[in-house]
């Protein structure tokens, strides 16, 4: 296996942004058109482009890293083992957000990240109906492209003076998350969907994502990678960093924040 990080780091994050890319330009052939919509065994809902998506970034990580073990929400299995602590490996959803898909939102992304040590060292997030891209390229920056143009670096903001924005779940808030920001005091609050969110708190445009809602390792560790190079921070209830290769890859609940730890 080559050897972490430098020139191995920028050659996978390079692999990782093209088939975001390209796996999104397949997700929007089936946009806003009727398409037959299934359900896996935990009762989400599946869709011809989650799987078209699945097969292009499975086959391209596994040409590009062929000793890297992909595992992807539309191959992984209620059986499925942890991997084993400290194992490098690829984290997929091939269409984060299938809930807005399915609607007809635009609010939804690919999301690739590399997992090692427990910790996704670097990842995509891409936004094909928006035409948006988040990448941490494994060197420390967390970068943004808008349609073709040039990566800029972004940086996650501290919380201004006035109060955090905060940005929750559109699809799956709660009383528990309704009662988070009820503790942060005066904020202000907007919904978005999918892993969009770490981008915008990565972006500096949100300063707290509470989530106390299920989620999965392939949900969070694309978006984790992009807002820990922008100065940001996702952690469990306890305080901890949140970990990846953990068995069964259910996340437990977290709070993503910008340059401030919140909560």
């Amino acid at each position: 296996m080559p050897e972490r990080g430098g020139e191995d780091h920028a050659r996978l994050a390079a692999a990782a942004r093209r088939l975001a890319l390209e796996a999104g330009r397949a997700i929007m052939a089936f946009h806003r058109r009727d398409a037959a919509v299934g359900f896996k065994h935990d009762r989400t809902p599946v869709t011809e482009a989650d799987r078209a998506a699945d097969r292009l970034i499975v086959a391209g990580l596994q040409a590009a890293a062929p000793a890297i073990p992909v595992i992807s929400e539309e191959s992984v299995g209620t059986d499925t083992p942890a991997p084993p602590a400290g194992a490098r490996f690829w984290l997929v959803d091939p269409l984060d957000g299938t809930r807005e898909f399915i609607a007809g939102s635009e609010e939804f992304t690919v999301n690739i990240a590399l997992v090692e040590a427990g910790r996704p060292v670097l990842g995509v997030l891409h936004l094909p109906a928006l035409g948006e891209t988040y990448l941490a390229d494994g060197q420390g920056r967390a970068l943004h492209a808008v349609g073709d143009g040039a990566p800029q670096p972004i940086r996650a903001r501290r919380t201004p003076a006035e109060g955090p924005a905060v940005i929750a779940s559109r699809s799956h808030r709660d009383a528990e998350t309704d009662a988070f920001i009820a503790r942060l005091g005066p904020s202000r609050t907007q919904g978005a969907g999918s892993a969009l969110k770490f981008g915008l708190l990565a972006r500096g445009e949100a300063d707290v994502y509470p989530r106390f809602g299920r989620t999965m390792e392939w949900d969070t560790a694309a978006g984790h990678a992009v807002l820990a190079a922008a100065g940001g921070q996702v952690r469990d209830m306890s305080g901890a960093a949140l970990r990846y290769g953990k068995a069964g890859f259910v996340n437990p609940p977290f709070v993503a924040s910008g340059r401030d730890r919140v909560s």
